[in-house]
């Protein structure tokens, strides 16, 4: 595909079309909306000559069937490369490197209980295991563990199963991916926790298991781990929430995260502009369902800003009883 360097708003609009159809996990709701585009198109809806409000008008109408986050044509204020997931991965690697591998925090509280903050993302596991395993070890001394995601987007599920293995005592079935087609999520990495899952309605089932063994020490499966959410907290990190929740491994403290629950790819569609379409969706095995449009529901409802306070109230009281 060759990208205009102006913005016409007609290319871009048939290119996402072309896209959704080619590669969205709900077949049918792909045409629905390629159709839904191509009529607002039509009407003059998209008459616009600035990409981040085309972005703006795209993304409302890709998520107004299903409301589907992680649905959108996406604005960089950069030029971005054409390749595939070219333009997530350079932000991405930004991040890695300003946030010491995405492990900004690491504190021991009175009580011996530590906090663990994950973020901005969980990095693809090829850069993030080093820095995660070297705090995860460290932390593995605590009485308790508080494990801070209020801040954190999403990242890779690969990553989501590597801390879950520090977690846990024993190899556990975590979450099947489904995807469609030969797709597979470009924001997962290539650890080694998966399994085939078989075929499912046409959708290719992938398991994601916790691993066998890990560099360093476990925390383990006994000790209390609190895991703190916010409105903020989405995708991979709200896979990290949910499946130790659904597990009963953690008691999640804070709010409602976002609910997005679908791996994405991304396709540059412009200079500025990257449509990111959801090619897999999650079944937990607990479950039986994702998080998707619902978010993760927290243990201990309470403002974002106090539930650090709480879990440490928590986890004194667990310890002390």
């Amino acid at each position: 595909m060759t990208i205009p360097t102006n913005l016409h708003p007609a290319p871009v609009i048939d290119e996402t079309a072309r896209l959704l159809t080619e590669h969205y996990v709900f077949p049918e709701t792909a045409e629905q909306l390629a159709a839904l585009l191509r009529r607002r198109l039509a009407e003059g809806a998209y008459g616009v000559d600035d990409a981040e409000e085309l972005a703006r008008l795209v993304t409302a109408d890709l998520q107004s069937l299903n409301g589907d986050r992680h649905l959108r044509l996406k604005h960089h204020a950069d030029p971005v490369s054409p390749e595939q997931g070219a333009a997530g991965l350079a932000a991405m690697r930004r991040d890695f490197d300003t946030s010491l591998g995405g492990v900004p925090r690491l504190e021991l509280l009175d009580g011996g209980v530590a906090v663990l903050t994950l973020g901005p993302m969980l990095f693809p596991l090829e850069w993030a295991a080093e820095p995660l395993g070297a705090a995860l070890t460290l932390a593995s001394r605590a009485q308790a563990l508080i494990v801070d995601l209020r801040a954190n987007r999403g990242g890779d599920p690969d990553t989501v199963a590597f801390v879950c293995s520090y977690l846990l005592d024993e190899r556990t079935h975590l979450n099947t991916m489904y995807w469609r087609g030969d797709e597979r999520g470009d924001e997962r990495g290539d650890g080694g926790g998966d399994e085939r899952g078989g075929e499912r309605n046409g959708e290719r089932g992938e398991q994601s298991w916790s691993l066998p063994h890990v560099p360093g020490a476990r925390f383990g499966g006994s000790g209390p781990v609190y895991v703190l959410s916010s409105e903020s907290t989405f995708s991979a990190a709200e896979e990290l929430a949910y499946d130790l929740q659904q597990l009963g491994r953690a008691v999640v403290v804070g709010e409602r995260t976002r609910g997005g629950a679908h791996p994405c790819n991304g396709w540059t569609v412009h200079p500025h502009l990257e449509a990111t379409i959801p090619v897999g969706r999650a079944v937990n095995p607990v479950s039986g369902t994702n998080w998707e449009g619902t978010g993760v529901r927290p243990d201990v409802p309470c403002a974002a800003a106090d539930a650090l306070d709480r879990a440490h109230a928590l986890a004194l009281a667990r310890l002390a009883g």
